[in-house]
């Protein structure tokens, strides 16, 4: 789906991400150093995730997108025993020192916001609402810090630029080495608070138009 986007864009982090500061990080299947970690060992993967960064001097670690990945075999939030596995990864992930802060790319409103607090979810969780020319555009963000939710509002309105949320720390943002989770979303479907982040392999061509990719945001890491 083509999106229209006002330009220039915001930058979602300062400095923003680049080349010369940022590494796209592998966690697919086909990433067999994950084969040696206990993905359900939180620290394990926290160092795991910084110490590539550190090695690389790099600020920011970023990638994901329709990534199948190996990593969700750490939550039955994801795999559960008695489904099928979800792997496909429907945004993009920033990994980033827990506090850093987030600022709103585009102006918008606050859609809704909750803390999904599953082991391995979201938890804090905030979803904007934009109008763009002749469409409207959701932007999810998720694995905040828990101030993060303080004093929204649904319909609380934030300019572009505006410090939106900060990157929060496990275990409080569903137990992850921190990063950010961004994500587009055309149609909310009904939902509020929350929106499928992971889906199920077959079902990767529908999400594919419902999300688009969020690399547009990012442009200069758009390759």
């Amino acid at each position: 789906m083509q999106i229209q986007l006002p330009k220039p864009l915001q930058p979602m982090f300062s400095p923003p991400p680049s080349p010369s500061n940022t590494i796209f990080m592998d966690f697919s299947s086909g990433n067999k150093a994950l084969d040696t970690l206990d993905l359900s060992d939180t620290l394990q993967m926290n160092r795991f995730v910084f110490g590539q960064m550190e090695a690389a001097g790099a600020t920011y670690g970023f990638g994901g997108y329709l990534e199948d990945r190996a990593i969700y075999r750490r939550s039955t939030h994801f795999t559960p025993s008695d489904g099928p596995a979800r792997s496909i990864h429907l945004g993009v992930d920033i990994w980033v020192k827990a506090g850093s802060p987030v600022f709103l790319p585009l102006a918008g409103k606050v859609h809704s916001f909750q803390v999904n607090d599953t082991y391995g979810d979201y938890g804090p969780t905030i979803i904007m609402e934009h109008t763009l020319p002749g469409q409207t555009l959701y932007t999810l963000y998720g694995h905040l810090s828990p101030d993060s939710l303080q004093d929204l509002v649904q319909g609380k309105t934030f300019r572009a630029g505006e410090e939106l949320c900060r990157v929060g720390d496990f275990p409080v943002n569903g137990d992850w080495p921190p990063h950010l989770h961004f994500q587009l979303i055309t149609d909310m479907m009904g939902n509020t608070g929350d929106f499928p982040g992971v889906c199920l392999p077959e079902e990767k061509q529908a999400y594919k138009v419902l999300c688009p990719d969020p690399i547009v945001f990012f442009p200069e890491l758009h390759r």
